[in-house]
């Protein structure tokens, strides 16, 4: 008699396989570029569940492509190398000095860990950087306070971006882990990238299905902080109308949603990090899990 029994307690499992089937139908052979960062890559959990997430992808038969910033890496370790962390319109002020110490901690730490977190589950994940091959090329960033240019250091703004080394890369059936450090056009030094900002450049240039855009909040709240709604889904009109309303920390994660998506990518979403598997929810469940971004000309398509 124990047979039926069996069978009630595995149910739940074929209803979720089956509920996934129509998006791996629907995804299979797609490009999805994720930008790993906040807590997600702090916390020991998550970022476990973060690998096993990119891996089942890979498994599904999509082609995803990680590429990561390390904020909270990089501020502990100029404090350790007693360079004091200053920001300015929202971006980190990057000297020379400070430059090699990020290259160091992104190249050298955070991507080093994150493949390794890949690599446990097979040999998937190379890591580089945006200097590698020429994939990300980038001139100087000159944000405007009250009008006016000011002088951040070394960050950068992406020209260009060189697909082929990670296109090589995925057609071996890799996942590679990208660096936001670009080449500079100019001379032979190097620019730290906002990783927001690269991850949509990458996206579009990829011709990339998806850019998933990991954080530190459930999405886009419809009117925070008076309320914790979340904007479940909007047209790229739309986010252009909110981008002045927004805190700073959200406007490049949205200006690259909204740069990906006028770009030939199909969604960009928001989702929150520190939710384990919130990937594998925001991909195969009807549900799905934060904002996501669609093209103006897509309004009634229902994906």
């Amino acid at each position: 008699m124990s047979t039926p029994t069996r069978k009630h307690t595995a149910l739940p499992k074929a209803q979720i396989l089956i509920e996934a089937l129509p998006w791996l139908v629907r995804h299979a052979g797609k490009t999805v570029v994720i930008k790993f960062g906040g807590n997600a890559m702090i916390d020991e959990d998550l970022k476990a569940a973060f690998a096993q997430d990119v891996v089942f992808l890979r498994h599904a038969g999509l082609k995803p492509v990680v590429v990561h910033g390390g904020g909270p890496q990089i501020s502990a370790a100029l404090d350790r190398h007693g360079i004091v962390s200053e920001f300015k319109a929202g971006l980190r002020v990057t000297t020379e000095d400070a430059m090699d110490v990020v290259r160091m901690v992104l190249a050298g730490q955070v991507q080093r860990e994150l493949v390794g977190l890949l690599n446990r589950h097979g040999p998937l994940a190379v890591g580089l950087t945006g200097e590698d091959a020429h994939t990300m090329t980038a001139t100087k960033h000159q944000p405007r306070i009250d009008g006016e240019p000011i002088d951040i250091g070394r960050v950068g703004e992406i020209t260009e971006i060189d697909t082929g080394a990670i296109e090589a890369l995925l057609a071996d059936g890799r996942i590679p882990v990208v660096s936001s450090i670009a080449r500079s056009q100019d001379d032979h030094h190097v620019y730290n990238v906002n990783a927001d900002t690269a991850a949509a450049a990458l996206a579009a240039a990829l011709g990339a299905e998806t850019l998933m855009v990991l954080t530190d909040v459930e999405g886009l709240y419809e009117d925070w902080p008076h309320s914790d709604e979340v904007i479940s889904r909007l047209t790229a009109s739309q986010l252009e109308k909110l981008l002045p309303e927004l805190s700073s920390g959200m406007v490049p994660k949205m200006e690259g949603c909204l740069h990906a998506v006028r770009n030939g990518v199909t969604t960009a979403r928001v989702i929150d990090g520190r939710v384990q598997h919130s990937i594998l929810l925001e991909i195969f469940t009807d549900e799905g899990i934060g904002t996501m971004v669609v093209p103006d000309e897509t309004e009634g398509d229902q994906s």
